[in-house]
């Protein structure tokens, strides 16, 4: 996608125009289209770089408007020379790189019995990592402490090498804690099972946990935190993740630990739906009249999935994932299957055999093995939720998402 040519080089603010030494705030307004294809191409290049008449020609931008856009981004610390290239006629190219550490994000992965969080870079890379016990019943206040533990645990080791506590921003009283007085952090992205709101960040009935249903949870960590907060389901924030992470076209990610769901990726974009409503996988009943799901309704996918593996037998498991699968892409048409979660972790080729043969017979069915769709381990281990949940931050900024 080409760049619009502007004389202002494509970074607004509400002020107009960013101002000072770079911080949070000032990176959440770099959210111009412009500025957005220009910082995803030095994120892309890497330690390289690139020069100036690279990004003119791969963004369809001016030269102008990119010297205008670099030097912007130069300014405000998260561009710099990466040294000189040869030219093919006159004189050396300089080319230019991201500052990964000029930006950081919290993920945050809030599982039924665990809360996983990471810190990463402007290019993703985790800095940082904590691992706690969490009991998502055990109430708002609860759960609240262990994300700013957390949150908080991570910027002092990682931001404030010298352990030193957190300067406490001006606040009122019950106001923002000291996370707003680091000026490299964008803010924190929460992932954790549906149902959810993700436009406002809201949770509805969270399957198992019904007593969370209409609890603002991103304004609440907002408050406590003082910085930006985005809220998404597990398995739209891995998605976004591995969509980032350069898997590309039409892919679904199952999920299955402590529950199942899936994250939906259509032509490059995480598909919510228009209620934010999509990829409740699990709660698709194939069996009528079945087991019990603690949704409410009886054989679902999940349910039948996790009575399996409570009987260790992983081979059916497999094989109920699969027909779950088979139904996601008879609907769907898509080019992958990729499988992450706790359960799929410990036992990867079971499930990779079992939900592919299931998506195998399904092809054979309609005309030939060669058409099955793919299924694979999707990379990030049982942390890509956590960086996921950072991308809600980082993905915009490069254009790649629309947190």
């Amino acid at each position: 996608m080409g760049g619009v040519n502007r004389t202002n080089g494509g970074a607004v603010t509400p002020g107009g125009g960013i101002r000072g030494a770079t911080g949070g705030a000032n990176l959440l307004a770099l959210r111009s289209h412009n500025t957005a294809l220009v910082l995803d191409l030095l994120r892309t290049a890497g330690a390289e770089g690139i020069s100036r008449l690279e990004l003119a020609e791969r963004t369809g931008l001016t030269p102008q408007a990119v010297s205008k856009i670099t030097a912007r981004l130069r300014e405000d610390g998260l561009a710099a020379e990466a040294g000189r290239r040869a030219s093919t006629g006159g004189k050396p190219r300089t080319v230019l790189r991201l500052v990964p550490e000029a930006g950081h994000a919290v993920g945050v992965h809030l599982d039924r019995d665990e809360l996983r969080a990471v810190l990463v870079d402007l290019r993703g890379a985790v800095v940082g990592e904590r691992r706690s016990p969490l009991d998502l019943g055990a109430g708002a206040e609860a759960v609240l402490a262990g994300v700013t533990r957390a949150a908080e645990g991570l910027v002092a080791e990682a931001l404030r090498p010298s352990g030193g506590p957190a300067t406490e921003a001006p606040r009122s009283p019950g106001g923002p804690t000291g996370l707003a007085a680091d000026p490299t952090l964008l803010g924190l992205g929460v992932a954790l099972p549906g149902p959810l709101d993700h436009a406002r960040g809201v949770l509805h009935r969270v399957t198992g946990f019904p007593e969370w249903d209409g609890f603002p949870l991103r304004d609440a960590l907002a408050r406590r935190l003082g910085v930006p907060v985005v809220v998404d389901k597990d398995t739209n924030a891995a998605a976004l993740g591995l969509a980032v992470g350069g898997e590309s076209g039409s892919f679904a990610y199952l999920h299955l630990g402590t529950g199942l769901g899936a994250g939906l990726v259509i032509g490059g974009s995480v598909h919510r739906g228009a209620r934010t409503g999509a990829g409740e996988f699990g709660h698709q009943v194939i069996q009528l009249d079945g087991p019990p799901c603690t949704c409410g309704a009886r054989g679902c996918v999940e349910a039948l999935c996790l009575a399996a593996v409570a009987r260790d037998d992983l081979a059916e498991a497999a094989r109920v994932l699969g027909a779950g699968a088979a139904n996601l892409v008879g609907l769907l048409d898509i080019d992958l299957v990729l499988l992450g979660g706790r359960t799929v972790g410990a036992a990867p080729e079971e499930f990779v055999h079992g939900v592919g043969a299931v998506l195998d017979a399904r092809a054979r069915r309609e005309g030939g093995r060669d058409a099955a769709v793919p299924v694979r381990i999707a990379p990030g281990g049982t942390r890509g939720v956590a960086e996921g949940a950072a991308q809600l931050l980082l993905a915009p900024l490069f254009g790649r998402g629309d947190a």
